[in-house]
């Protein structure tokens, strides 16, 4: 033992067990030679208890005899390598320093500045592979009992992963890359806090001295590769740095982390410091060759020529590894690949799609239905939109370009003609009017049909008008509809380059943009013919209430058929109920009811209850009025949509209703003699649907409203 004199501090030294420990042991300004002879006769373990309690500084060149404490299957090597796993998965193995540590300064609580250095090596069987990393650790505890192997290095499980009561600071030099904690890569180091989501991480390796440049280091080379480490933390500027260097390179002058944090909070004034490992399904060697440490100061450099070598690979080991960790290894992969396989395989009879060659260029207008199933939520409840005999409507946003859209699920069999409905489908969504719902294209799956549309976010008209739960619309609210709703089918009659019949015009197809007004849509029923043609003969389809008289005689769907459609809307509209009901004892027609109040002079009784006091008089008796001759049981005798515009806008006078009767037949003209040779209307439109003779248009049209 050798002293070293002061008149604030004596120092003394020894060799203890192949450990050199320092201590330094206070002392008045008057010391005595008697004071040091003393010093000399304290026994050897309150030598060590004392410098437990001070500036402690310890240096291990090798484990030979070396007083530590082992834990889990951590054990030294004749040689004196300290070998935390041998090997067996997955465990856990501790080596820590025996006596605590004390690293605050009591006077105000602050943690003291401490350096660490060691030399360390992650043997593998294969490159690059290991079973999970090391580290080195300052803890309250020596052994942790409730530790899980694998990830968590032997220091925490699940339940206590980043709790604060574990007071654990460590340098984790980690060769896996765990999602659950943020790993950077596979081969980093970090410093952790109580858990092993690293508050600081960076890749390993080490910055050259003069050039700066940056060189990656492998944690794990297959037979082993001797690390430095040198750990500080600085107390005046609560700062740590970690700095790697390969084995018998100087220690580089940049650290590779540094880390600001007061660890005051966490380092109790008591700690102990060590190493703790864990081996996972793959197992690797963790090996440290030496060790040196010191409070308040700069720990001693390990003298590299005397640390022990690392054992070679034998030969032995490779049987075992072919054995029982390829095979494993090959299994895993095959049920993994057989898992991605079948995942696959019902992922695409999930999404399969019916496409035939013809599709093809019909491009854009084709979605696919995954990104349909994706917009809708995999078309749940909670977006369903409607539903009807037709099919149910969902909310979706498309995932691409972020669009809301309502898709309408349609159920259909494959039949004869489906290109040509297609081909139509494919023709309405190049119709542009803002009274239109935008039909953007469709998709076919197995047994349905799917129409994608514009998204409508006030929903259908008909919720307005029947559902209670929901705000009425005002008189304003709903002419605005009206007239928005008669330039919609004025443009599909007359104002696109083909004939276009909706043949489904009812409130409940009537969609509310955000700002109230009228769009119709669902087109799924619609028939398209050139101008100056016939219409073809066709299934009468339709909602009862709204089928034109001569649809189910002639089965042809013209622009009448929608007019006459149109008037049913309109009476549904102004009145506030639907075209048909029924009661336990009759059934209610509204044309007949609206017919009956105007032929006892009284028309405006048939007008919505829920109006109130708020509307125009005039413009409600002419909707009302408008909807008897649009219901006209003739077709010539409907006015065409060209017609109901001009009078909606005010543009034309209205005819008047005295020239109108009723009859078995419905709504007539009083004096029908003669009706095939002429109509009341007259027209300038050039498809043949409209050409009627003007001759008696004067007349009739001369007078008010």
């Amino acid at each position: 033992m050798t002293f070293e004199k002061d008149p604030r501090r004596t120092m003394a030294s020894m060799s203890v067990t192949g450990v050199e420990v320092v201590l330094h042991v206070r002392a008045s300004s008057r010391a005595t030679e008697s004071n040091l002879v003393l010093v000399n006769t304290i026994p050897l373990s309150l030598l060590v208890s004392l410098a437990a309690s001070d500036d402690v500084g310890f240096i291990y060149n090798g484990f030979r005899s070396a007083n530590l404490s082992l834990d889990g299957i951590a054990e030294f090597t004749s040689n004196g390598l300290l070998k935390l796993t041998n090997g067996t998965r997955p465990q856990t193995g501790h080596a820590f320093y025996p006596h605590p540590v004390n690293f605050k300064n009591s006077a105000n609580g602050s943690v003291s500045s401490f350096s660490t250095t060691f030399v360390f090596a992650i043997a593998s069987a294969y490159p690059n592979v290991s079973g999970h990393g090391m580290a080195f650790v300052i803890s309250p505890t020596k052994s942790f009992p409730g530790a899980s192997a694998a990830q968590y290095l032997g220091l925490f499980n699940a339940s206590n992963d980043g709790n604060d009561r574990n007071h654990v600071v460590a340098v984790e030099l980690d060769t896996v890359q765990n999602a659950p904690f943020n790993d950077i890569n596979e081969n980093h180091v970090g410093i952790d806090i109580n858990g092993l989501n690293s508050s600081a991480s960076f890749p390993a390796g080490y910055y050259e001295d003069g050039s700066r440049q940056f060189i990656n280091l492998s944690l794990t080379i297959m037979g082993g590769q001797r690390t430095q480490v040198w750990v500080e933390y600085h107390g005046l500027e609560k700062r740590m740095d970690v700095t790697l260097a390969p084995f018998r390179v100087s220690k580089p002058k940049t650290p590779l982390l540094s880390f600001f944090h007061d660890l005051s909070s966490v380092v109790k004034n008591e700690m102990y410091v060590g190493f703790s490992s864990s081996t996972g399904v793959i197992f690797a060697f963790h090996y440290v060759l030496g060790w040196s440490f010191k409070m308040n100061g700069q720990a001693q450099e390990l003298t590299l020529s005397q640390l022990p070598m690392l054992p070679r690979a034998g030969p032995n080991k490779r049987p075992m590894l072919l054995t029982t960790g390829l095979p494993l290894i090959l299994v895993s992969v095959i049920l993994v690949a057989v898992s991605v396989v079948v995942f696959f395989i019902r992922r695409k009879r999930k999404f399969a799609e019916f496409v035939e060659d013809w599709e093809l260029e019909y491009g854009p207008h084709r979605f696919k239905f995954k990104d349909l199933y994706v917009a809708t939520n995999g078309f749940k409840d909670k977006g369903l939109l409607g539903s009807g005999g037709f099919g149910r409507v969902y909310r979706g946003d498309l995932p691409s370009s972020k669009l809301e859209v309502a898709v309408k699920r349609v159920s259909h069999e494959s039949r004869q003609g489906m290109k040509e409905f297609i081909a139509e489908i494919v023709s309405l969504g190049r119709l542009r009017h803002r009274n239109l719902v935008q039909l953007l294209g469709y998709c076919r799956r197995k047994g349905e049909l799917l129409l994608i549309y514009d998204y409508m976010p006030n929903g259908s008209l008909d919720k307005y008008l029947y559902d209670q739960s929901n705000l009425t619309l005002n008189w304003r609210q709903r002419f605005k509809v009206i007239k928005g709703v008669a330039s919609g089918l004025f443009y599909l009659h007359e104002g696109w380059e083909q004939v276009v019949i909706h043949r489904d015009v009812k409130a409940s197809n009537v969609l509310l943009d955000g700002e109230l007004n009228g769009r119709l849509g669902d087109f799924g029923l619609a028939r398209l013919y050139d101008h100056e043609t016939e219409p073809h003969t066709t299934h009468v389809v339709g909602t009862l209430g709204y089928l034109a008289p001569e649809l189910t005689r002639t089965g042809k769907a013209t622009p009448y058929t929608d007019v006459f459609a149109f008037g049913a809307f309109l009476l549904e509209v102004a009145c506030g109920k639907r075209p048909i009901s029924h009661s336990p004892t009759e059934a209610f027609i509204l044309v007949d009811w609206v017919y009956s109040c105007w032929s006892k002079g009284d028309i405006m009784e048939a007008k919505d209850p829920n109006l109130g006091s708020d509307y125009v008089a005039e413009e409600v008796e002419l909707v009302l009025k408008l909807g008897l001759i649009c219901s006209h049981s003739e077709p010539k005798a409907r006015p065409t949509m060209r017609h109901v515009v001009h009078i909606v806008e005010g543009d034309m006078p209205f005819p008047e209703m005295s020239l109108f009767s009723i009859s078995s037949r419905g709504l007539t003209f009083a004096n029908s003699e003669g009706f095939d040779d002429f109509s009341m209307w007259d027209t300038s439109s050039s498809h043949k649907g409209f050409s009627h003779s003007s001759s008696v248009a004067a007349s009739v049209l001369s007078g008010g409203r």
